[in-house]
């Protein structure tokens, strides 16, 4: 555990010693903070032309907040987060191996599985924190409308979920590679073939296109943003991680018998 620890605080000090932390989470609350803006402008304009006009006033009253502006905001802030989060794990083992300290960690008293969840974690923490921060959006929102606090705590559990997929998948693809570019490059591809994996489900028949829908991440996040915590989605999040987990770890065992 003690080791554990000591690889997470040397990578958050990594991370929060250098601009890359606070440039990434910069970038994500500027670009979700725009989307959100739109998002709301959009909504109070429909809102008060439906109420100046008498021929829209009942299209007035079904307009909801919680439809209409708290769950696309789930899918908008998970769109940045697909771009931000490969520039968040390009760095934490490719960066090592170009240095070559990548060997000399491995020979410390300490197991590939202890490096490995030291830097998951320390990454985790700071996609915690950018998440964090955007609490002021559903905050803004109950300030001046009435939404449904349901689909806002589990919409942010989803959101969890998917950015820890995100990081463990990035980490692998950094662990592949001494170059980060590449490694940023990869985890991009990969997960932007996750997103749209299940855009195919229309054209193959009905057990291909529930296999191509169960493993596209965005069909696991729909359920969350409508206030539902369904074991099914939280199982594949934690089977995603656990396997690009174990896939890492195979690859950081693998430099030792190879030599």
């Amino acid at each position: 555990m003690r080791n554990f620890l000591l690889v997470m605080n040397k990578e958050l000090k990594s991370y929060f010693y250098s601009p890359i932390a606070y440039v990434v989470i910069t970038i994500f609350l500027a670009v979700t903070g725009y989307l959100f803006y739109n998002s709301m402008a959009a909504f109070s304009t429909i809102s008060f032309q439906a109420q100046a006009d008498p021929m829209l006033a009942k299209q007035a009253n079904m307009l909801n907040i919680t439809e209409n502006v708290v769950r696309p905001l789930f899918g908008l802030i998970s769109m940045v987060m697909l771009m931000m989060m490969p520039l968040l794990t390009m760095r934490l083992f490719a960066e090592e191996k170009k240095a070559g300290t990548l060997e000399l960690l491995l020979t410390y008293p300490v197991t590939d599985a202890q490096v490995l969840l030291g830097k998951f974690f320390a990454c985790l923490t700071v996609f915690a924190v950018m998440l964090l921060l955007s609490l002021t959006y559903p905050l803004f929102i109950a300030a001046y409308g009435k939404p449904e606090i349901g689909p806002i705590v589990t919409g942010y559990i989803g959101l969890f979920f998917m950015g820890a997929a995100f990081i463990s998948l990035g980490i692998f693809a950094s662990s592949m590679t001494e170059n980060q570019i590449i490694a940023a490059t990869v985890a991009f591809g990969a997960l932007i073939f996750f997103w749209m994996i299940s855009f195919s489900a229309a054209y193959v028949g009905p057990t291909v296109a529930w296999i191509l829908s169960y493993v596209a991440m965005t069909e696991h996040l729909e359920s969350f943003a409508k206030g539902v915590l369904d074991s099914g989605d939280i199982i594949y999040y934690i089977n995603f991680i656990a396997l690009f987990l174990f896939m890492t770890l195979r690859v950081l065992e693998s430099k030792k018998w190879r030599g």
